[in-house]
């Protein structure tokens, strides 16, 4: 059996990325506790396996061919990191990572969209990814040509300049003007003066097709289909030079970058580096009864197994390889467990780790802590209507304390509670901050008790937060 060579491999050896920049697993779980409160195992098992996809680019092609990555999946219950912890970790290795939610997926034959577009929708993401890192590489130019552009608009050349004897004083004189308004641009004296420039408008609409597979969406525009036949209409639009930069930016940007190297650009970093986190994959296990929605569930799985396990997927762009995506899988596993899955599924997540529920002690971390910590966030929000808001270390224990009483006594969500408990807490001083004249507030125990007092009375906790 011939072996499979990435795509692009025309010398019969297999095309990998540059190693991307080294992080251990212990500067990568550091990380990671900048964000995140606990679950030390989960960063653990995140962080070797970004670790092992580095090693990975080092091996020689063959080896690295062989060597397929460790799947992932998390059990915990809702908000104790799990979606986050994923996010972070693509952001730390700077991978293409989308966020998908397993019940949304039907199996092919039934309405709905089919596991493949979620690589698709990858696809879409690294090539943005792409583009914006290229477009800061050409940015410096493109806007060298947009101050050209800019002067060409604000003083156009004279239509006798290159005729027989129009040489000398006046073509001296136009070249003075245009370095003054050039010197004027630079300074940014004529930033609110308006203009008329050209847009770039879509001859057609882009057109909705259904395709064979799981009937899914495709953008098709026709223009491009056809490659620029009927050609770009513009259309004049009057604007202040400061806008007209930014439109000419962007022209200018996609004029510089190569689109073809952006795509097949795209498509590798897809294949050696991306990462698909799927959420709620525990709505999906159960085994199959024959009848009812169970029918479609274990048909999704039956359908993502070949995603996990290696296939190719054409794309817009092209054909990709999931050979070396990593794949993280997540669910609460209340009323499903793990097992439920199929068991060739189960196999392809080998690394299983259970995340803890969060406690008081927990929340006031998290509350803290982290660098986008809630009350940070706060203190930050209020400060713009001049107001220092102040937690004392009691309040802050006794949101905490209160967060996990009503976990407790209603739904777990882990820490989104604290999100529904700050919000109530602050609903007046939120309201009446534009108004207040009182610069300083301080947030006490008595200040949280009286605020939510209502909260503790009710036995009905659900009555007042969700």
């Amino acid at each position: 059996m011939a072996e499979r060579l990435p795509r692009g491999a025309a010398d019969g050896k297999p095309r990998l990325m540059d190693p991307p920049a080294d992080l251990t697993p212990r500067q990568v779980v550091q990380e990671l506790d900048r964000y995140i409160v606990g679950q030390e195992k989960a960063k653990r098992a995140v962080a070797i396996a970004l670790r092992n996809r580095v090693r990975r680019l080092k091996l020689p092609p063959d080896m690295a061919e062989e060597v397929a990555p460790k799947n992932i999946i998390m059990i915990g219950p809702t908000g104790v990191g799990k979606t986050e912890i994923a996010r972070r970790l693509a952001r730390l290795a700077n991978s293409p990572f989308i966020k998908v939610e397993a019940s949304k997926y039907t199996e092919v034959g039934y309405v709905g969209r089919d596991v493949e577009s979620m690589v698709r929708d990858l696809v879409d993401i690294s090539l943005e990814m792409v583009k914006q890192e290229r477009s800061r590489d050409v940015a410096q130019t493109a806007r060298g040509h947009v101050e050209e552009r800019l002067l060409d608009i604000l003083l156009p050349s004279p239509g006798t300049r290159h005729a027989p004897g129009s040489e000398g004083e006046p073509e001296d004189q136009f070249q003075r003007t245009r370095e003054k308004l050039r010197q004027q641009l630079r300074e940014g004296a004529l930033e609110e003066h308006a203009i008329e420039i050209e847009v770039s408008q879509d001859s057609f609409p882009a057109f909705r097709i259904f395709g064979g597979s799981g009937q899914e969406e495709m953008d098709i525009n026709l223009r491009e289909s056809l490659g620029g036949l009927f050609g770009a209409r513009k259309k004049p639009r009057r604007v202040s030079v400061r806008e007209a930069r930014e439109i000419l930016q962007h022209e200018e940007e996609e004029k510089l970058i190569d689109a073809d190297a952006a795509k097949r650009e795209a498509l590798l970093r897809v294949e050696q580096s991306g990462i698909v986190f799927i959420d709620e994959i525990d709505k999906i296990a159960g085994r199959e009864r024959g009848q009812g929605p169970d029918v479609s569930r274990e048909g999704v799985q039956r359908d993502l197994l070949p995603l996990v396990e290696g296939t190719r997927v054409s794309t817009k762009h092209g054909m990709v390889r999931t050979d070396h995506v990593l794949f993280i899988a997540s669910g609460a596993f209340h009323v499903s467990k793990p097992s439920d899955l199929i068991p060739e599924l189960q196999g392809r997540f080998p690394i299983r780790v259970e995340l803890q529920s969060l406690g008081a002690a927990e929340f006031v971390r998290i509350l803290t802590e982290p660098k986008n910590a809630l009350i940070r966030q706060y203190r930050a929000l209020l400060l713009t209507e001049g107001i220092d808001l102040v937690f004392t270390d009691d309040a802050i224990g006794a949101v905490a304390e209160l967060a996990a009483q009503v976990n407790q006594q209603s739904e777990n969500i882990g820490a989104r509670r604290l999100h529904t408990i700050m919000e109530r807490l602050l609903d007046t001083l939120s309201f009446d901050a534009p108004e207040m004249t009182e610069r300083k507030v301080t947030i006490d125990d008595a200040y949280v008790r009286r605020m939510l007092a209502d909260i503790v009375k009710d036995q009905d906790l659900s009555r007042y937060i969700l």
